[in-house]
């Protein structure tokens, strides 16, 4: 990188879809591959997955998830058990037709999900009540051809989690479903300070072979929404196809009930799109694999002195932390820690030692603060708390002032056209209206949300005026 490619990242407000390729190439997210749709995550993008695996790991472990690792292959036979899901993947299935220069008997697919391989699995090793519930997760990679393909967003290989179980009875699945959305929920708001609006997805919009959808709906910078994860209750319909069955308590057979849930890289997109500025990416503390950027100015024993003791009140405090000793100039080495996105930068230079101070500057706010040299580190604890809160409050700010309200179709065409963001209305819960106003405007529905869905004012639909039955968020969408 230089000094150059620093200062080339286009305006986010005059090109957002060229900001943000510049912004997760010039903060080395990613490269590009010959691998045509699929994206080369570099170690600074994989350290960012990797703390959002660890948390989120932790945090199915809590909830007494056991992980597991799956086959990447699926046989033809074995993916048509399940018609109405094969049917929702078929367009973006890939499929291995030969092995060496043999041509296999049956082709298989590449994963595009799990759940026919879990409940292959699941019919072998479920017997009895005492066997449920049974909670696993995996983490792994899926292939989905798709059409058009971006960083992080959209690409034919994903990496992702998803968690696949088993319950005795409804109460129990629908419990699970909705407390590992709220898992996520609370992941994106407390560790990538990202506000959601959680709620149902329609019939049209749910998974293929679910009975309900459950979506973390996210809005970017730009209005634009992005699905950051999904909780899914099955009902019966895998294990009826797959014939599982357990002995209940009364010695009696019956068909136990399922669930899956998932998130994927997508997320480091979504923090790309809701924290970023022209300068670069700016990260939450909490996710950020590096909180502080150390860069000396000047070489003499005190700036050495200086670091040296930063530092180890650093690793007292658990705090990662990076020193920039390249031979770049200062201004150069501001504005990559700028591209990077790191929380925190500590300027350490022999003229600010001669008053035993040292500079920290906030990334998010690039506010800078004279410290004594001895309370840096304490500072930048503090510093942290506030940029991760201030953060989150910055981005439900800018989310709410782009949420509107419409009572008729001709409102809500208006707002389409004029102002970018999310659309609430009434709506009469027929696909014919949310057909027509994703032909006509471009919006798809994100979701119904848990609270705040009793239809308001008039009580038609905005679409053909007649009774609604809910309310609903509408959005263009990544």
């Amino acid at each position: 990188m230089n000094d150059k490619q620093v200062k080339e990242i286009t305006n986010r407000d005059k090109d957002f879809a060229q900001w943000y390729t510049d912004v997760v190439k010039k903060a080395d997210l990613v490269d590009y591959s010959s691998v045509k749709g699929s994206m080369i995550i570099r170690p600074y993008g994989y350290a960012i997955w990797e703390n959002m695996q660890n948390i989120l790991d932790k945090k199915f472990k809590e909830t007494g998830h056991e992980n597991v690792q799956m086959p990447m292959f699926i046989p033809e036979s074995l993916l048509q058990v399940e018609k109405d899901h094969v049917e929702g993947f078929a367009p973006e299935v890939a499929w291995v037709t030969y092995g060496g220069e043999n041509k296999l008997e049956e082709r298989m697919c590449v994963r595009p999900t799990s759940e026919t391989l879990f409940c292959e699995h699941f019919k072998k090793i479920i017997n009895s009540y005492r066997d449920l519930p049974l909670l696993y997760n995996q983490w792994c990679t899926i292939v989905r051809w798709e059409k058009t393909t971006r960083p992080f967003l959209r690409s034919r290989e994903i990496l992702w989690q998803e968690g696949h179980t088993m319950h005795a009875s409804k109460e129990d699945a629908i419990e699970e479903t909705l407390r590992m959305l709220k898992v996520y929920e609370d992941f994106q708001k407390n560790i990538l300070a990202i506000p959601v609006f959680t709620g149902k997805k329609t019939d049209k919009e749910k998974f293929a072979g679910a009975e309900e959808t459950y979506a973390i709906e996210a809005m970017m910078y730009d209005g634009v929404a992005l699905q950051n994860a999904t909780s899914h209750y099955f009902g019966q319909g895998f294990a009826k196809a797959f014939d599982i069955k357990f002995l209940n308590k009364e010695n009696k057979l019956e068909t136990p009930y399922q669930t899956s849930w998932g998130c994927t890289t997508r997320m480091i997109g979504a923090l790309v799109m809701v924290h970023g500025d022209d300068r670069g990416l700016v990260l939450p503390p909490r996710i950020a694999p590096i909180k502080a950027i150390i860069i000396p100015i000047g070489d003499s024993d005190k700036v050495n002195d200086a670091l040296k003791e930063i530092t180890e009140d650093l690793k007292d405090s658990l705090i990662t932390y990076k020193i920039d000793n390249s031979n770049k100039t200062p201004g150069f080495k501001f504005a990559e820690a700028e591209v990077k996105g790191y929380p925190v930068r500590i300027e350490v230079g022999k003229r600010d030692l001669e008053d035993n101070v040292v500079t920290i500057v906030r990334r998010d706010t690039l506010e800078k603060i004279k410290v004594p040299k001895e309370e840096a580190v304490m500072k930048v604890n503090e510093l942290l708390i506030n940029i991760q809160n201030d953060m989150y409050e910055r981005a439900l700010k800018r989310r709410n002032s782009m949420i509107y309200e419409a009572s008729n179709y001709e409102e809500m065409t208006k707002i389409a056209k004029e102002k970018p963001g999310f659309i609430f209305t009434n709506w009469c819960g027929n696909e014919a209206c949310e057909n027509k106003i994703k032909d006509d405007l471009g919006l798809k529905s994100r979701c119904i949300p848990f609270e705040g869905a009793e239809p308001d004012g008039d009580k038609t639909c905005v679409c053909c005026g007649k009774k609604a039955a809910t309310k609903i968020y509408w959005a263009k969408q990544y």
